[in-house]
């Protein structure tokens, strides 16, 4: 048993998205793999995918994501940078 926990399908445009999704799900199918459909989500404009946000614009960092390290007190010492840096590392 195969278990897909995500596919993300991202076009330039709509003609090129409709091309690729029936491509990917005709894959699937010829594999005999399912996806469930409550859980899918289609022509979506702007999402969350995997700690990046998604959208016509491009990939960016989702800023939830990095909450902590943007709102992290600025360092003061080399010690509290050492710190700092083993944290995000």
């Amino acid at each position: 048993m195969v278990f897909i926990n995500e596919i993300l399908i991202y076009s330039k445009d709509k003609e090129e998205h409709a091309y690729h999704l029936r491509t990917t799900l005709q894959i699937l199918r010829e594999h005999h793999l399912y996806a469930k459909l409550k859980k899918c989500e289609f022509w979506l404009i702007k999402m969350s995918f995997l700690g990046h946000l998604v959208s016509k614009e491009g990939i960016k960092a989702d800023p939830k994501k990095i909450k902590a390290v943007t709102e992290w007190p600025k360092r003061t010492n080399v010690t509290e940078a050492r710190s700092f840096l083993g944290l995000a590392g």
